[in-house]
């Protein structure tokens, strides 16, 4: 039998960490979308700036098409379209993001300041997708358009350094999945993939639209020796990961929250892997767990039912994500505090989840080596004798100054 305790309440030198703490700590991003994580006072400039157009699946957002003006309220309408339960307001909200970015100076922006945002929330390596076929519709050619964005981060991190902050961000360029650019854009991203771009993704709803239909783009990837995720595994379950990985060869999964379905856990305690589960752990394939968005999408009824917590517990490679920052009113501090409360994390699991993801960053394994020994291991260490001087003072009688 399989011990309940979780691994952060059986034995940790980390301590539960404060809000504080879970902000500086050295935090590693593989799931964020750039059109889903603007701040709502950009998207209120940009649309004043924006010239009204409505090209198919894209859609205008000038100004008097917004449903706020005040960014706060902005924000908020955000997060209450995007949990709202309604499909149909929750692409709304894409729409009014997408909509701004049309333009290589609001791309770059939008850029810029989604790196500065990540730093400031102590992100240090995040992977950042976009789907370029989504931004042409104000005469910019793909090609620009990733230019764009890749000159925006970095920018952002110069930024970031000059505020005491340290970052690197790498793009990953999305294929729509009801589209048929795929391959156009996994040709780009490979033409790109030392200026800034590390891979490639489709998104999009899974039903009807399987990752099969673009095989041709994952075979490319391959021949070239390219990475790439697939969204699988969050609306439409198994079936959906076991192509991604069986038929199209996926590094990572998109979400892949759904594996859970693969696992049953008894009475008892004990738990048995199906022959996907088992094998998406053998294989040490990364999941790309996003907490507050599976709660939007119905993957989960709550952070305490979240699967995160029994995929931890079983050793997965999972990682935590955001998805839309704005659209789920979430950064990664958010995301871990929400864990925190549901499953008593310590600053030692937010290290493992911190390594996971960047052992499964898609940049070359000496960076990635180098991150994790030079960057996140050091900013837990330090973290964590915060936290034992803190118990000591607070077990001997100390009072600490604030000095």
């Amino acid at each position: 039998m399989m011990s309940q305790t979780a691994p952060s309440q059986a034995a940790s030198t980390g301590g539960v960490p404060s809000p504080d703490q879970i902000r500086r700590a050295p935090k590693v991003l593989l799931h964020d979308h750039l059109d889903g994580g603007l701040r709502p006072g950009t998207i209120v400039e940009l649309a004043r700036e924006t010239v009204p157009h409505s090209p198919e699946g894209v859609g205008g957002a000038p100004i008097d098409q917004l449903p706020e003006t005040d960014p706060d309220k902005l924000g908020t309408w955000f997060a209450e379209a995007a949990d709202s339960g309604s499909l149909e307001r929750y692409l709304e909200t894409f729409s009014h993001t997408v909509g701004v970015m049309q333009t290589r100076d609001a791309l770059v922006r939008v850029a810029r300041e989604c790196a500065e945002d990540l730093a400031e929330d102590g992100v240090v390596y995040a992977e950042v997708r976009y789907a370029p076929e989504q931004h042409l519709a104000g005469g910019l050619s793909l090609e620009e358009v990733v230019e764009a964005v890749n000159e925006g981060f970095r920018q952002g991190e110069v930024i970031a350094r000059r505020n005491g902050h340290r970052i690197r961000v790498g793009a990953l360029l999305t294929a729509m999945r009801h589209a048929a650019r795929a391959l156009e854009i996994a040709e780009l991203a490979n033409r790109y993939r030392d200026l800034g771009v590390v891979g490639f993704d489709i998104a999009g709803a899974e039903a009807g639209y399987p990752p099969t239909r673009h095989l041709d783009a994952f075979e490319f990837l391959k021949r070239e020796n390219n990475h790439f995720t697939i969204h699988a595994g969050e609306a439409f379950g198994l079936p959906s990961i076991w192509q991604a990985l069986q038929w199209c060869g996926a590094d990572r999964l998109g979400h892949g929250v759904r594996i859970i379905d693969d696992i049953q856990v008894h009475e008892d305690g004990s738990v048995k892997l199906g022959r996907l589960a088992s094998y998406v752990r053998d294989k040490r394939i990364p999941l790309e767990l996003c907490p507050s968005s599976n709660l939007q999408t119905g993957a989960a009824a709550s952070y305490a039912e979240h699967p995160i917590g029994l995929l931890r517990r079983l050793h997965f490679r999972a990682t935590v994500n955001t998805d839309n920052r704005l659209m789920s009113h979430t950064s990664m501090s958010r995301e871990f505090e929400h864990l925190v409360d549901a499953f008593g994390y310590t600053l030692d699991d937010m290290q493992w989840f911190s390594v996971n993801a960047m052992k499964s960053a898609f940049i070359p394994f000496d960076e990635r080596l180098a991150m994790i020994n030079d960057v996140v291991k050091p900013g837990y260490a330090e973290l964590k004798s915060e936290w034992l001087f803190r118990q000591t003072a607070s077990t001997s009688g100390s009072v600490d100054s604030g000095s």
